[in-house]
């Protein structure tokens, strides 16, 4: 850990998505990391909203901007000049894109592709990690790996799955790995990065699982729950965070050394996953919420509820292998700091408190 936190201070980063929940926590690390942190995004679309609760807009380059607006990206890119970019910024929420599915493909997909092509006229150095979802795979009873078919059957789940299409095609057509040292290499290095179901404190997304925890406990109603016996790779939200620092450093390192054989290692799809023992369902997180902030919850069933995997797993070897990340935080230390955090930001300058104490636990434990 030590290690990788010491390649971002004084660089220059930039990350798109910044205003949402893991853009949000990504941008707080990498501030107390001594990075110059630039960020790209729509405002933020929930009351309240962790940007806000952090009071992000003062304390790094804030831009407002649409994914889909390419000269917007191109504008942001010359402006940051960007040692890194980590690239969050998506419509994340399936039953969103179960509704509104051409504006979902439109910002996941072509928004990515502008965003390539902004990388593409880049003349310096840059590590891109480009973050996609678990859900990229076709259906499968196993732990999904990297080298699992991608596909799907829904439209969220397509359009991440078009996403790691994408970025394959123009790392192999514009940021290719050179066969030999020193001949060709590329100013560019991508790998795209697949994590599981992130909780946290500070989400205020709806159709998510713990917010809607929350808003029910606040309000002192039952918890609706749709898909009790659904199972997901659930994990702290800096979990999957450290996974994409690492990446974002290892192959940043590469560029610089000019390192053939590990770029070429590296140049390719992430997952990053809990261990398999903290793969529970639905009602498994439920029940370890309750059992710190008591309350109850029922199951519903809504009409238009758009069909979901019944059980999906992660498969997270490559990353254990290749750059050394393991979780941190189990199931229930998860849950603990997730429910903790909810439970005293009563206010901004409680959020960031409780933020920066969080944020310190993980790097020392």
């Amino acid at each position: 850990m030590p290690t990788f936190l010491k390649s971002f201070a004084g660089r220059r980063v930039l990350i798109t998505g910044h205003t949402g929940f893991k853009g949000s926590w990504l941008s707080e690390w990498l501030i107390g990391l001594g990075a110059q942190v630039w960020g790209f995004s729509l405002p933020p679309t929930t009351k309240p909203a962790l940007f806000r609760q952090l009071g992000l807009a003062d304390r790094l380059s804030h831009t407002v901007g649409d994914l889909r607006d390419a000269d917007a990206i191109a504008r942001v890119l010359a402006a940051a000049r960007p040692d890194y970019v980590f690239h969050l910024a998506a419509q994340p929420i399936v039953r969103t894109a179960h509704s509104n599915p051409a504006e979902t493909w439109a910002t996941n997909v072509m928004g990515t592709v502008n965003l390539l092509e902004g990388l593409r006229r880049l003349k310096h150095p840059c590590a891109a990690v480009i973050v996609t979802t678990d859900k990229v795979y076709r259906s499968s009873p196993n732990a999904r790996s990297e080298d699992h078919p991608v596909g799907a059957n829904d439209p969220y789940g397509g359009s991440k799955a078009a996403v790691e299409i994408a970025v394959e095609s123009w790392r192999q057509a514009y940021f290719p790995v050179p066969s030999a040292r020193g001949r060709g290499f590329p100013r560019v290095a991508i790998a795209t990065a697949r994590s599981g179901n992130v909780i946290g404190g500070g989400d205020w997304a709806r159709d998510r699982l713990i917010p809607d925890c929350i808003r029910a406990l606040l309000r002192g109603e039952p918890i609706d729950v749709r898909n009790p016996l659904a199972v997901r790779p659930w994990q702290h939200v800096l979990d999957p965070l450290a996974g994409y620092l690492i990446l974002g450093a290892e192959l940043r390192d590469t560029l610089e050394d000019r390192r053939i054989g590990k770029l070429s290692e590296l140049s390719g799809a992430f997952n990053f996953g809990p261990a398999a023992a903290d793969h529970h369902s639905v009602r498994e997180v439920v029940a370890e919420v309750l059992k710190r902030w008591p309350g109850r919850w029922r199951k519903v069933q809504k009409r238009r509820d758009p069909p979901e995997t019944g059980v999906l797993r992660l498969d997270a070897k490559k990353a254990h292998r290749l750059l050394g990340w393991r979780p941190r935080w189990k199931f229930a230390q998860a849950l603990d700091h997730t429910v903790s955090w909810y439970q005293y930001a009563s206010s901004p300058s409680r959020a960031l408190e409780k933020t920066l104490r969080q944020l310190a636990e993980y790097t020392s434990s």
